[in-house]
């Protein structure tokens, strides 16, 4: 709520230190627009020589941040590639111990999986530097989302429609006058179904599909049975990964039977350069992996609004969703949080 102190962590890349206007946009809307009381873990704003030779300070940067009590939130910085190597250094008990929220997307998959193994349910969203310092303004999806989840206590709801269109083009953060221009956005079409028929409801779990295949095979990827009746949401960031990457990537969460479990799949509309055939690729590419696996009726929506394009909705992983085949809506039909 409003006036609840928050913590910012770097658990991948050391991105505040390189651009540290970008950094401040964001911490600036977080204070100004929800009203909270934003502090630094002691290793947050290190350069990223340091904070990649140090994944243990990361880790206990982490660790503290749960146990301290006058800490109500935990914000990832920004992404990364590397989190997994704080996997040895994170006591699972301390999360477990210590509940609250934390929230990021991108590489912050490899945190959200340590509070599914904590028993802790968390928030796939915004990072301070990509979402919450958006250009010119956090986007009004962003914020409404964000909102809903952190703050309210109903049910989060229908994801919001997109009216202000979306954006993955590139404005150099190293440029502080860049923070002050829109990006280009592309009009929304809106949510769009490749698949299914009628309504579908399960648990929300996924991520960045890159970072996923980090996890699979560590002591922190669920077992068979949490896929039971999941929904995953699964999105791919600004490396736009080749199709053929994607189609390995998804036979093996069928090798390992993970995809005949699901009730569902919702795709994040594709990041990085990538022209509207090659988004078309992707989602055939998903298709034909369900199709390879024998799932050819498997509930499909596409093109949503969360990970690496903007607006990024805020997605409660655990929380019990439902994909409308017919309506091609999605919505979320708990809340994240608690009085």
């Amino acid at each position: 709520m409003r006036g609840d102190r928050v913590a910012v962590v770097t658990p991948s890349w050391g991105g505040p230190a390189v651009f540290p206007s970008r950094y401040e946009a964001g911490k600036r809307v977080l204070a100004d627009r929800f009203g909270l009381d934003v502090v630094e873990t002691p290793h947050a704003l290190a350069e990223p020589g340091w904070i990649y030779a140090n994944p243990a300070a990361r880790a206990d940067d982490l660790m503290q941040a749960f146990i301290d009590p006058s800490i109500k939130a935990i914000i990832a910085s920004i992404g990364g590639d590397d989190a997994v190597r704080l996997i040895p250094s994170i006591d699972l008990a301390v999360i477990r111990d210590n509940p609250k929220l934390f929230l990021g997307y991108s590489d912050p998959t490899v945190i959200h999986f340590g509070c599914l193994k904590a028993g802790l349910a968390s928030l796939h969203g915004p990072t301070v530097m990509s979402g919450f310092a958006e250009n010119a303004g956090m986007s009004p999806l962003s914020m409404t989302s964000f909102h809903r989840a952190a703050f309210e206590t109903r049910a989060i709801g229908e994801l919001p429609a997109n009216a202000e269109g979306w954006t993955v083009e590139h404005l150099p953060w190293k440029d502080p006058a860049n923070q002050g221009t829109p990006r280009r956005r592309t009009p929304s079409d809106g949510i769009k179904r490749l698949r299914g028929a009628g309504c579908a409801r399960g648990h929300l779990v996924g991520g960045c599909a890159e970072v996923l295949e980090t996890l699979k095979g560590t002591p922190w990827w669920p077992p068979l049975s949490y896929w039971d009746h999941a929904i995953l949401f699964y999105e791919t960031s600004e490396e736009a990964p080749a199709d053929g990457l994607v189609l390995r990537w998804l036979r093996n969460f069928a090798a390992q039977g993970i995809l005949s479990r699901l009730a569902g799949l919702v795709l994040a509309r594709p990041g990085g350069q990538m022209d509207e055939q090659r988004r078309a690729s992707q989602k055939m590419t998903v298709l034909r992996a369900l199709d390879e696996a024998g799932l050819p009726d498997l509930p499909v929506l596409a093109d949503l609004d969360f990970g690496h394009t903007d607006p990024i909705a805020t997605l409660p992983y655990g929380a019990i969703a439902e994909i409308d085949c017919d309506a091609a809506t999605f919505r979320i039909l708990e809340a994240a949080v608690r009085d």
